[in-house]
């Protein structure tokens, strides 16, 4: 299929789509990617061999996901996911692209994203998911208390996506898991210097988990379901 098909904002409208304001504005969106495209986005995802969130280089990935992340970063598209969320015109800030992999059970804990962000969107790819809450991301109304949901938990399969304001109290997170979870996440920051600081810091973080990935994954392994962080 055409890769300039991927994204179609139609499917925002879906009647199971979820919108709320409260307790932070966010939305749920299902089946926003077409079938037919599975094959394609599954070759030409990066074969990350750390885990963790990695900065957007086209050169990792195959044409089909390069053109994802056009479409996704697209200020029409922002703009739609903007009046939704009660933000005007999403489309001027800066966006921050980042792909992720494999996870380890350190990665989740709850937050709310940093000042620098004005919102989140995630795309999730993975092809199947076990029969488990672990790793689904979850939406909550506190920092200490994964069970304290405002909306059904999000599994990570493909074309699932979820995309949030970032707010004082816009919580979310996920129990431990370690494995493989594709998602590409779009940050929409307050500045370029913003973006240029994480970009850079994640590059550190690649050229540090590639030379002690085992040190990394063994680092928080047996962390409390309740963990958070700050931002």
């Amino acid at each position: 299929m055409s890769p300039d098909a991927l994204l179609d904002p139609a499917r925002l409208e879906r009647p199971d789509t979820l919108v709320r304001q409260a307790p932070f504005p966010f939305m749920v969106a299902h089946g926003q990617l077409p079938d037919e495209a599975r094959g394609d986005l599954d070759r030409d995802f990066p074969r990350y061999p750390s885990a963790g969130f990695f900065p957007w280089d086209p050169a990792d990935c195959g044409p089909s996901v390069n053109a994802l992340v056009e479409q996704l970063t697209a200020p029409a598209f922002a703009g739609l996911i903007g009046q939704r969320l009660g933000i005007a015109d999403l489309g001027q800030y800066p966006t921050l692209v980042t792909l992720c992999r494999l996870l380890n059970r350190r990665h989740g804990t709850i937050h709310t994203d940093s000042k620098s962000k004005v919102a989140t969107a995630l795309l999730y790819l993975n092809p199947q998911w076990p029969d488990t809450s672990d790793g689904c991301l979850r939406f909550l109304e506190k920092i200490d208390d994964i069970d304290a949901t405002v909306a059904p938990e999000l599994p990570p399969l493909y074309g699932e996506f979820a995309v949030f304001k970032r707010c004082d109290n816009s919580f979310h997170g996920h129990l431990p898991y370690e494995g493989e979870r594709r998602v590409i996440q779009v940050a929409w920051l307050t500045s370029e210097e913003e973006k240029l600081r994480k970009t850079k810091r994640g590059k550190f973080s690649r050229l540090f988990k590639k030379l002690f990935g085992k040190l990394d994954t063994r680092y928080g392994a047996s962390r409390d379901r309740n963990a958070a962080h700050p931002d």
